[in-house]
């Protein structure tokens, strides 16, 4: 049986009092298991911090109950073994982002050399005697990273871990997380990256409007491919696509056809139409992307921070 590291069941979270108040999560129930990268996505409003954070005993449900490591969130032999970057980091100013660390470590009883551990991870290595003010973005936010991975915990609870990165940090940073998961520890993250969510993830939760409306796999929220078909004449290509597919398995869109069939089936396809003297011009396997799926869930599109600039980039701001 697999070990679970985080458990919910029912944790909801109303600010104010009495049916006035604001209810930020509604009833969640969710599970990440132990050595898996754990995406958690929603769009603005969703409930997603103040879920984290109630993860993290930050903040106190008004019911239900969250575990972890098999025990009460927020206890302190629990939080021993987290480490987490929630929304922004934040650090001594005029402190140097190394002797931030120290400070932190110190607190914790661990040693100089997990500060050099943790730099060296994040790529601060050469910038850690600058002072924090003077970090961009990005660099901010890998020092935040680092922090959350002094002492080598168990769970690592990430908000955004690539937020302020240039494309090079970006990639860095998902090839962490990625050797994070392989050498056992537990990876929750949340990411306004839909597509690198995709790459990196094990499962997903997805969260809307305070309510955990699918967790799953991500090949299993996908689905399965289809095969895109581009042939003339498009009605015996229609004909032939419906004898190998079935009448209900082929849809037309102007002049495209689509069927739903694995790829493997491609060959058997295409020996059936030029058999039939049907000209193919386009063959190949289409798939549902996560970014597609996610806008079905939460039906929102509008709501969100979309940078429609890169399609393979697609952003979308899930706080």
């Amino acid at each position: 049986m697999t070990e679970l590291m985080v458990q919910t069941e029912g944790l909801t979270k109303r600010f104010g009092r009495g049916d006035r108040g604001r209810l930020a999560v509604d009833g969640v129930s969710m599970t990440v298991r132990r050595g898996e990268v754990y995406g958690f996505l929603g769009p603005n409003g969703a409930g997603k911090t103040t879920t984290l954070r109630m993860m993290l005993g930050l903040v106190r449900p008004t019911a239900g109950s969250a575990s972890v490591l098999g025990r009460r969130a927020g206890r302190p032999d629990v939080t021993a073994h987290v480490g987490s970057l929630v929304e922004g980091p934040g650090f001594y100013p005029y402190l140097s982002g190394r002797d931030n660390l120290r400070t932190m470590a110190h607190y914790r009883g661990l040693s100089d050399r997990e500060v050099e551990t943790a730099l060296a991870r994040v790529g601060l290595t050469d910038r850690g005697d600058d002072r924090f003010k003077s970090y961009s973005l990005g660099m901010k936010q890998r020092l935040g990273v680092a922090s959350a991975l002094l002492g080598d915990p168990e769970l690592i609870v990430l908000d955004e871990p690539t937020n302020g990165l240039d494309p090079a940090g970006m990639a860095d940073m998902r090839a962490l997380v990625v050797a994070l998961a392989r050498g056992g520890q537990t990876v929750l993250l949340s990411s306004h990256l839909l597509a690198e969510v995709q790459e990196i993830c094990d499962r997903v939760g997805v969260i809307n409007q305070g309510r955990l409306v699918r967790e799953s796999t991500v090949a299993d929220l996908r689905g399965a491919a289809s095969l895109r078909l581009r042939a003339t004449p498009v009605d015996r290509a229609v004909a032939v696509a419906m004898r190998v597919a079935g009448d209900d398995a082929v849809h037309l869109h102007e002049d495209r056809l689509t069927l739903d069939l694995p790829s493997t089936a491609a060959p058997e396809l295409v020996r059936e139409l030029v058999s039939a003297g049907v000209d193919v011009h386009e063959v190949g396997a289409v798939e549902r992307t996560l970014e597609e799926v996610f806008f079905e869930m939460t039906g929102n599109q509008d709501d969100v921070d979309v940078d429609t600039a890169a399609a393979t980039d697609m952003e979308v701001e899930v706080r």
